[in-house]
């Protein structure tokens, strides 16, 4: 797509059935909810999308559905990140054939501490593959989370690398260092984070976030009053949903898929991911968060 890379680009979580089998049917309800509810694009697989828990015969086969399932309808970022180029490689090949218009890759933790390494490894993937590449600056443990000095060094080393996702803390102070170290040469800075810094990071200039996808319609509807000039009302909505957003950063794809279960969208809240289930005082605090913004989202 020749738009560029401008609003909400939910990460899609992966979907399994009460087995921890794929649930592609679950999953296209989801992707389709959230083009349908504002999104300027897709994500997928990231760190929402469980994608250390997939193999790579999945995320191969995922990616192409993803493709088959968009058809070009909003912007597809495929997540790239692998422990080798060569595995990245292959990851943004199969977006680029799916339709994709970046790939975004973490930097692997074997190259923490050797920054030539760091830029040889995207060097690699950007020589085998057409697609703009998009640097995810994820914090540890899930990333590195590179200074910002080694981000823009690593972009002065790489033309190929034209956006970054920057979620290390805090995002809204380095998203706007960031663009005063990189010149204005990016294409765009994106936030991260679950969307719960969403206003500072679009106030220090980001283009856009990439939150779960949950509550679409809400970051979608924030990103495009305030980049309208409507901050009140991007505020206000912004407040509105961010004690959901709180619960989701302890629960993470758990919260997500209780929400998605409760659109109707999926069947099953299976996760592969280790993490900590909501018990029932959990839930009851997700019903009465739900209730507060049910005008938003429709959830009952």
């Amino acid at each position: 797509m020749s738009k560029p890379l401008i609003g909400a680009f939910p990460v899609l979580p992966t979907i399994f059935d009460s087995t921890g089998q794929i649930d592609e049917a679950g999953l296209k309800r989801v992707l389709d909810y959230v083009i349908h509810a504002g999104a300027a694009g897709i994500v997928f697989p990231g760190l929402a999308s469980e994608y250390d828990c997939l193999t790579q015969e999945e995320r191969l086969h995922l990616t192409a559905k993803i493709g088959e399932w968009n058809q070009g309808r909003v912007h597809f970022i495929v997540g790239a990140s692998s422990l080798t180029p060569e595995d990245s490689a292959r990851f943004a090949l199969a977006g680029a054939r799916a339709g994709a218009s970046a790939a975004m890759i973490m930097t692997p933790h074997a190259y923490a501490h050797d920054l030539k390494e760091m830029a040889a490894f995207y060097e690699q993937v950007g020589a085998q593959t057409s697609l703009p590449l998009m640097l995810q600056n994820a914090p540890a443990p899930m990333g590195i989370g590179l200074s910002l000095e080694h981000v823009a060094s690593i972009m002065s080393e790489v033309p190929a690398i034209t956006y970054v996702k920057e979620e290390a803390a805090p995002s809204g102070q380095r998203i706007s260092r960031l663009a005063e170290l990189t010149h204005g040469e990016l294409s765009g800075i994106l936030g991260g984070a679950g969307g719960r810094y969403l206003i500072d990071e679009l106030s220090r200039g980001a283009v856009g976030s990439m939150p779960a996808c949950e509550i679409t319609e809400i970051h979608a509807a924030i990103i495009k009053h305030f980049l309208a000039g409507e901050e009140k009302i991007a505020r206000d909505l912004f407040e509105r949903s961010l004690p959901l957003l709180n619960v989701q950063a302890n629960f993470r794809w758990r919260l997500t898929k209780e929400v998605l279960r409760r659109r109707g969208l999926i069947e099953s809240t299976y996760t592969r991911a280790k993490g900590p289930s909501l018990d029932a005082y959990d839930l009851k605090e997700v019903d009465a968060l739900l209730a507060r913004i049910k005008d938003l989202t429709g959830i009952s």
